[in-house]
C-alpha cells in the first residue's frame, strides 16, 4: 500500500478559527467531506461550505454542557482504523464507520485561562478532554492520519495541501503527529503543575527552544529553552552565544538587586562583577564601575538599572563588549552604540524570573528556589561594641547585594557606592580574602575606611584579622559559626564593625 495519501474526510474541532477559512476553503475546492460539531460546525456553515454535524455520526448530541461531543466509538473508529488491517477494514464497514483522514484540532486555552487569574471553575472547564484524546489518536494512527494539533500548524497544512493537492507523505505525517504529542505533553504538564502541591515531583515543558552557535565550548552543542523576547528586545548586534547567555542572566540578577536605588552600572565577566556603582548620574556610575578592573571589563557584559543617555555611550564605545543591558536608551545612544557591529544591545523588559532554579547533577537534576532575600537595614545586628557609620551601614548593604551574586568561596570590598574588589569563586575564604586585597592593590585603590562583605559566616578570626590589617572597618556576615565570639573579640579590640544578618549567600 502506498504511503502518500490524499485527504478525502477531515473532522475540525478548534478553539481558535483565526487562519481556519483558507484551509477550508482549499480543502473544499478539494472535494473533502468535512465533519464538526458546536462553534466550528457553524463557522464552516457561514462560509458556505457543507459540513457533516458530529451528532449526525453518532447519534448522539453534544451532552453536559459541551463535555461530551466527539468522545464516540464512530469518531475515534475513524481516526484510529488501520487501512492496512483487513479486520479493521471489515469492521469498519460493519459498523458504518466514515473514514476520517484529516484531524484539525486548536485546545481551550488552559494556560491563557490560569494566568489571566480566573477561577478555579472557569479553569477546570479550559480542561480539554475531546480535543486532546482526538490529538492523541490521530497522531498514533500517523501511518493514515494528518492531525494538526493547534492554530500554530494552521500555515504548514495550507502551505502542504496547496503544493501537494491534498496529498501527504508518510514523513509528512509523521512529522505533524511529533508537534502532536508535544502539544498533548505540554499541555498536560501545564495542568499537572496547576493541580501539583507535591515538591518531591518535577516537571516542566517549555515551546520555545533556540540553537545557539555553540556551547561553552565550540566542540559542544549548545541550545537555549525560554521566551527570550519576552525578557528583552533585541535591537542590535550578532546572535547571543551559550556563554552570554549565561552572563546576562547573572547580570539581570545582579542589577535586580539595585533596582530601587540610584543610577547603578554593573560590568561582569564570566558571570561575576568586576565593575560596580551607584552615582547621580549613570554615566558617573559607569566610570566608575569601568575603573574597578578594566582589565576585566574588557569583553564583558554591561548592564544599567537607567536610561543610557549620550555621554553614557559615548564613554561604552571606547570599550570593546560583548553585551549591553539597559531599561531604555536614548535614540541618539542607541546610534552611537550601533556603531559596533557585533555589539549586543538589549532593551530589559520588566519580566518576574521563575521562582525555581534548576540545573543538571550526575544523572539527574537539582531544582530550588530563588534566593529572594536580600539584606536590607532591617536584617544588620550590630554584635560590636562598635557601631557602623551611616556611611558604613550603606557600604555594607551594597557589598552584601554584590556577594550575594558572586561566586562562592566570596570577599567584596566595597567603599561609598563603589565595588572595590572582590575575591570570587575560591576554595578558601582566606584565600577569596587575600585575592580581593590584591585585586585592590594593582588596580591601586586604597582600602582604608572600606566595608567588606562574606557570603558565609568566618569560623576564624583570622579574616578579619587581615581585612582589618589592610584598612577594613567595617563587616557583614551571616554569622552563625561556633567559633563566632573569636572574631567578635577581635574587632572589638581592634575597634572594627561587624554586622550579623542571619542570611548566608552561597553561590555555587
Amino acid at each position: 500500500m502506498s504511503t502518500t495519501k490524499t485527504i478525502q474526510s477531515a473532522l475540525i474541532s478548534v478553539f481558535s478559527k483565526e487562519g481556519l477559512e483558507p484551509i477550508i476553503k482549499k480543502l473544499h475546492e478539494q472535494n473533502v467531506i468535512f465533519y464538526s460539531t458546536g462553534g466550528t460546525e457553524e463557522f464552516i456553515k457561514n462560509l458556505g461550505i457543507p459540513v457533516v454535524p458530529v451528532e449526525d455520526v453518532t447519534s448522539y448530541p453534544s451532552i453536559l454542557g459541551g463535555r461530551v461531543k466527539t468522545l464516540h466509538p464512530k469518531v475515534f473508529g475513524g481516526i484510529l482504523n488501520r487501512q492496512d488491517n483487513e479486520r479493521d477494514v471489515q469492521q469498519m464497514k460493519e459498523y458504518d464507520i466514515p473514514q476520517i483522514d484529516l484531524v484539525i484540532v486548536d485546545l481551550y486555552p488552559f494556560e491563557k485561562t490560569v494566568a489571566s487569574g480566573a477561577s478555579e471553575e472557569d479553569i477546570i472547564e479550559k480542561i480539554d478532554i475531546g480535543g486532546i484524546s482526538l490529538i492523541r489518536a490521530a497522531a498514533k494512527n500517523f501511518k493514515d492520519t494528518v492531525i494538526i494539533p493547534s492554530v500554530a500548524e494552521y500555515p504548514l497544512l495550507l502551505d502542504l495541501i496547496n503544493t501537494q493537492n491534498g496529498a501527504t507523505t508518510l514523513e509528512d505525517r509523521k512529522m505533524f503527529a511529533t508537534k502532536a504529542f508535544h502539544v498533548s505533553s505540554h499541555y498536560d504538564t501545564a495542568i499537572f503543575n496547576y493541580f501539583n502541591t507535591d515538591e518531591t515531583i518535577f516537571k516542566t515543558s517549555i515551546e520555545k527552544g533556540q540553537i545557539l552557535r555553540y556551547g561553552e565550548n565550540p566542540h559542544q552543542k549548545g541550545f537555549f529553552f525560554g521566551d527570550f523576547e519576552a525578557m528583552f528586545q533585541k535591537v542590535h548586534g550578532k546572535e547571543l552565544s551559550y556563554n552570554n547567555l549565561l552572563d546576562v542572566d547573572a547580570a539581570v540578577n545582579l542589577i535586580n538587586e539595585f533596582k530601587n536605588d540610584g543610577p547603578t552600572f554593573a560590568i561582569l565577566k564570566h558571570n561575576n562583577a568586576c565593575g560596580l556603582a551607584t552615582r547621580p548620574t549613570i554615566s558617573e556610575a559607569y566610570n566608575v564601575a569601568l575603573a574597578c578592573d578594566p582589565t576585566s571589563a574588557f569583553g564583558g557584559v554591561l548592564i544599567a538599572n537607567t536610561k543610557i543617555d549620550v555621554a553614557t555611550a559615548t564613554e561604552i564605545n571606547k570599550l570593546f563588549c560583548e553585551v549591553v543591558i539597559a531599561p531604555s536608551y536614548d535614540e541618539a545612544a542607541l546610534v552611537i552604540l550601533q556603531e559596533k557591529k557585533n555589539r549586543i544591545i538589549l532593551v530589559q523588559n520588566e519580566v518576574e524570573l521563575p521562582q525555581k532554579q534548576v540545573r543538571t547533577c550526575l544523572n539527574g537534576i537539582l531544582v530550588q528556589e530563588r534566593n529572594n532575600i536580600t539584606d536590607t537595614k532591617a536584617d544588620l545586628k550590630t554584635v560590636t561594641v562598635t557601631a557602623p557609620t551611616s556611611q558604613e551601614v550603606e557600604d555594607l548593604i551594597f557589598a552584601s547585594k554584590v556577594c550575594k551574586n558572586t561566586k562562592s568561596n566570596t570577599i567584596v570590598f566595597a567603599k561609598n557606592g563603589t565595588l572595590i574588589s572582590s575575591g570570587t569563586g575560591q576554595t578558601s575564604r582566606v584565600d577569596a580574602l587575600l585575592q580581593a586585597i590584591e585585586k585592590a592593590r594593582i588596580f591601586g585603590f586604597s582600602l582604608e575606611g572600606a566595608s567588606m562583605a562574606s557570603d558565609a559566616f568566618f569560623p576564624f578570626p583570622d579574616c578579619v584579622e587581615i581585612a582589618k590589617n589592610a584598612g577594613i572597618t567595617a563587616v557583614i556576615q551571616p554569622g552563625g559559626s561556633i567559633k563566632d565570639q573569636l572574631s567578635i573579640d577581635y574587632c572589638n579590640e581592634n575597634k572594627v564593625a561587624m554586622v550579623f544578618t542571619g542570611t548566608r549567600h552561597f553561590k555555587h
